[in-house]
Order: C-alpha cells, then sequence, then structure tokens
C-alpha cells in the first residue's frame, strides 16, 4: 500500500560505495519526508546493475525499477561527485535515458560533492543547464559540499546543513499544499 503524500526519489550518479554522494542524498531524502512526510527512494548507479553502461546489457535488470521510481516521483534530488570538473558519465548515461518530456514541471534539488570548494559551481554550470533542458524546475539552492564537510559517514558542517535544510524547504512551493512539519535542529 502506497505511503501518502509525496514521492521523493533520490539519485546518486556515484559508482563508490562507501559514498559521500549518496549520503548527501540519502540525508536530503530523509529531510524531506520529515519535512513533508512521504516516501523516498534512493539509489545510485552501482544499484542499477554491474553492466549498466556497457553494450552488453544497456537496460538490465537493475535498470527498470529505478527509472520508474525517477520518472514518477513528485520531487527529484540529484547529486553527482565532480569528476575533472563536471558531473560523472555514468550519471549522464541514466539521464540521457530519459524522454526530454519526462521531467517538465518537476521540482529538483541539484547537489554535487567533491575533495575540494575549487568544483563548487558544477551546480550552476553543468547540473542547472541539464535539468534546464528537461524544462524541471530546479530549486533557487543548489548544495555542493566538498569531503572536509564531511564526518566519517555523516554531514558534519553546519553551514552545508543549513543550506540543505533551506533547499528542501524550497520544495514546497512545487508540492501539494499541506502543513510541512518544523525544521529539525541541525547539529
Amino acid at each position: 500500500m502506497p505511503v501518502p503524500g509525496p514521492r521523493f526519489v533520490a539519485f546518486a550518479g556515484s559508482w563508490s560505495r562507501p559514498s559521500k554522494t549518496r549520503l548527501l542524498v540519502a540525508e536530503a531524502a530523509d529531510r524531506a519526508v520529515a519535512r513533508f512526510g512521504g516516501s523516498a527512494h534512493v539509489f545510485d548507479i552501482g544499484d542499477l546493475g554491474a553492466d549498466f553502461g556497457t553494450l552488453r546489457q544497456p537496460h538490465g535488470s537493475g535498470l527498470r525499477p529505478h527509472l520508474d521510481a525517477f520518472l514518477q516521483a513528485d520531487a527529484l534530488i540529484v547529486a553527482s561527485p565532480v569528476h575533472k570538473g563536471s558531473y560523472t558519465g555514468l550519471f549522464k548515461h541514466f539521464i540521457d535515458l530519459l524522454d526530454p518530456a519526462a521531467l517538465a514541471g518537476k521540482p529538483v534539488l541539484l547537489a554535487a560533492t567533491g575533495g575540494g570548494d575549487r568544483h563548487a559551481l558544477v551546480i550552476e554550470h553543468q547540473l542547472r543547464p541539464v535539468f534546464g533542458f528537461f524544462e524541471a524546475h530546479t530549486l533557487a539552492t543548489g548544495l555542493y559540499v566538498s569531503s572536509s564537510d564531511f564526518d566519517g559517514e555523516a554531514l558534519a558542517s553546519g553551514s552545508a546543513s543549513q543550506r540543505l535544510d533551506r533547499a528542501v524547504a524550497q520544495f514546497a512551493a512545487h508540492l501539494p499544499s499541506r502543513q510541512a512539519a518544523p525544521l529539525r535542529a541541525a547539529g
């Protein structure tokens, strides 16, 4: 039985495990569900199957449930680790599977992770144009976090946590009208 409320889907364009990118999208999804209710589906490149991105099985069995969830979501959270100034190739390969009209008007929280602050503009110069092509509604606040913003497997930076809360709150204008739960304290 479906959970009432918005369906959030969080996609991390990372193959690594453990992955700071997956930690980030999972945290964003948790905060979105805590604020708006509903449910969240979180996945990364590794969940799409070992042959994802190869010619052997470009649409393997691991892909379909995640792609369907992505397309049926009420709101999306997407993030990629930054490699050589841009999103990963397999992140783009997943996005390339989408019909150009599939995301029109859908709210999308954009995020990225990197080793340092020098890649912080990847959201504006790489991710926002891709989702603009799809006519998705990208939230005004994007979130770039570097390795120093994490403590082990948790987002530890107070400023990054506040920015994430601000970005999640921006879903409110795009979701069915209902009372949002108060923000949880950053800590």
